[in-house]
């Protein structure tokens, strides 16, 4: 596992980016797994910005999110269907048919569950993912408890994370009790994992993921277990961390090791 720690949000943001495009630029059909939330805005921003300005290509790119509530449409300014499209999809050349975000108001959801598992199978698997992590350690929608070997599946949101949430409603009684998410176990099956955190509320979650023991208690502390993974915080979400850490990646893909 790489620890990398950073100053700021900024800083996070453009040294994600910069990995993601790497990637894109090495294998131009590689397969990404997106997150949404606040984390990765900044992130999205930047590929934005690199897309405009760097020529990135998303043409041939292949995407699966992690995550999706049930029962809000699409068009719901709270989807994460629309937040893709609102803070990347729209202002790059993604091709349309190449996005799969989970269907949250699908008529078979545990059916759904099953089919999003065989797409990402059939396009050979996630090559990079990205992901956060919540306060209480949910890694997606995984809450405390998940089993490690988890897939996609339906799953009820905590009193904490819909709390969380709230601050993106009007108030928490708008705020889905439901969710569709990728599972540990399906997450942990990406070639590549890039995890980012900023804060002080987030601290606590990324000591225990980081240096904490594997449990299902702190469903992130799986990633412990994948042989490719780079974490990248603030010195804010790195405060309860013990041990020292780095603040630049070993290589970044594409340089020369």
């Amino acid at each position: 596992m790489e620890v990398i720690i950073k100053e700021d949000y900024e800083e996070i943001s453009k040294l994600a980016a910069q990995i993601i495009a790497g990637i894109v630029r090495i294998n131009p059909r590689a397969v990404l797994g997106l997150a949404t939330g606040g984390t990765p805005v900044g992130c999205y921003r930047e590929l934005v910005r690199m897309h405009g300005e760097e020529d990135l290509d998303f043409s041939q790119i292949v995407t699966f999110n992690l995550d999706e509530y049930v029962g809000i449409a699409k068009d719901h300014e709270q989807s994460y269907y629309r937040f893709m499209w609102d803070n990347l999809f729209s202002h790059v050349n993604v091709v349309p048919a190449n996005v799969h975000i989970p269907d949250g108001n699908a008529e078979d959801l545990h059916v759904a569950c099953d089919e999003y598992e065989i797409e990402m199978d059939e396009h050979g698997g996630v090559d990079i993912q990205l992901l956060g992590i919540g306060s209480n350690g949910h890694l997606a929608f995984n809450e405390p408890g998940s089993s490690l070997g988890s897939r996609t599946r339906i799953k009820t949101l905590t009193e904490r994370t819909r709390q969380d949430n709230s601050r993106f409603f009007e108030n928490i009684d708008e705020v889905p009790k439901y969710c569709v998410t990728m599972g540990i176990g399906t997450i942990m099956e990406s070639g590549k994992l890039l995890l980012l955190a900023n804060g002080a509320n987030k601290a606590e979650a990324i000591a225990a993921a980081v240096e904490g023991p594997i449990t299902a208690s702190v469903p992130a502390s799986a990633i412990q277990l994948h042989p490719d993974v780079t974490v990248i915080m603030d010195r804010a979400a790195s405060s309860k961390l013990t041990r020292e850490y780095h603040s630049q990646p070993h290589f970044l893909e594409g340089e020369e090791q």
